[in-house]
């Protein structure tokens, strides 16, 4: 510990924040002593001029300067207390704080996970570290509705014109080239018919799918659907977290969307009234996977399996016959034209 040598000459200034202060040459009243003792300060000296005071703050030991009106009639703030407060907060929200922002006091720029840099309020960053919401990346969320867009041959060209969140705004680069309002959750799964070549999900090829997710070790479900892409249906729209083990059972091609639904429909209704005990209840996956219902225990499994390949085998004789009778007419046609 420093001696303080009472012969020593007073000091003529004081630094705080890097930056230099002169002393006042004042007197520090009792009453100010007093008020800035019981609000967690000390006071050091008289600063710059003879209204200011530089204060200890007894948490945290840092020094700033405030008004002597405001320690007699408020609550000074710590300005240090409140940078290590809000550094913790961005700590437990998963950001890194990089600095304030200086044209609104209210705002800060922080370093997302993804690398990004964001500019958050100081209370939405509170909200997030109390896990009442989550931040996004605006950059990377615009990357994902771009891949989601290529993936169904459209292109992303901004935010909906008639300001709804859930809509954007797309362009049919892989056809006819028409822009159309689509929901973003029906561009993800391609459930929507383009305006200007009228191409949909309904009238594309489809599959019948079975998939096995395993909710916690030794624990599987089974889920039965359609789409037009399993693969990605499994990889990034039905379960809630990447780390869900999960695998594409059989998958079988079917003539149409509207067809697939049909057929799913009718087997899911078969399943149920045939084993309703293997119904797994909503409460046991619903914050594990992106479902409401029509999950079935692993017993049905060899069941679902044997299904699609009969629903395959159907399928496949129903081509068969569509591709005889379109070679029957072509010969009539032909025949016709002699």
């Amino acid at each position: 510990m420093t001696q303080h040598n009472p012969h020593a000459p007073a000091p003529k200034s004081l630094i705080i924040g890097d930056v230099e202060y002169p002393i006042y040459n004042g007197t520090i009243h009792a009453h100010w002593a007093d008020a800035a003792t019981a609000k967690g300060y000390r006071i050091v000296a008289r600063v710059k001029n003879k209204d200011h005071l530089a204060l200890e703050c007894a948490t945290c030991g840092g020094v700033h300067i405030s008004r002597h009106s405001v320690v007699l009639s408020a609550n000074p703030e710590c300005p240090h207390c409140i940078k290590a407060r809000r550094r913790a907060q961005s700590n437990a929200a998963g950001l890194k704080m990089l600095r304030r922002d200086p044209r609104h006091r209210h705002y800060a720029f922080y370093r997302a996970p993804c690398g990004h840099e964001l500019r958050r309020q100081f209370t939405f960053v509170e909200r997030v570290a109390r896990g009442e919401v989550a931040h996004r990346c605006e950059i990377c969320q615009k990357a994902r509705e771009q891949a989601e867009a290529k993936a169904q041959g459209w292109t992303l060209i901004s935010a909906d014109p008639k300001g709804n969140d859930n809509y954007r705004l797309y362009r049919h680069t892989d056809g006819c080239g028409a822009t159309a309002r689509v929901a973003r959750v029906n561009m993800q799964t391609g459930r929507f018919t383009c305006p200007g070549c009228g191409e949909s999900w309904s009238t594309e090829p489809s599959y019948l799918y079975a998939m096995r997710f395993e909710l916690k070790p030794g624990k599987f479900v089974i889920k039965l659907g359609y789409s037009r892409d399993p693969e990605s249906r499994l990889q990034h729209q039905l379960a809630r977290s990447r780390d869900l083990p999960r695998v594409l059972l059989r998958k079988i091609p079917m003539r149409s969307g509207r067809y697939a639904q049909l057929m799913e429909k009718r087997l899911h209704k078969r399943l149920e009234r045939r084993y309703p005990a293997e119904l797994v209840p909503r409460h046991e996956f619903i914050n594990l996977l992106k479902v409401k219902s029509e999950i079935y225990r692993p017993t049905l499994e060899t069941v679902i399996l044997r299904e699609l390949k009969r629903l395959e085998r159907k399928e496949t004789r129903s081509a068969e016959r569509s591709q005889m009778k379109r070679r029957a007419r072509q010969a009539r046609i032909r025949k016709s034209r002699r």
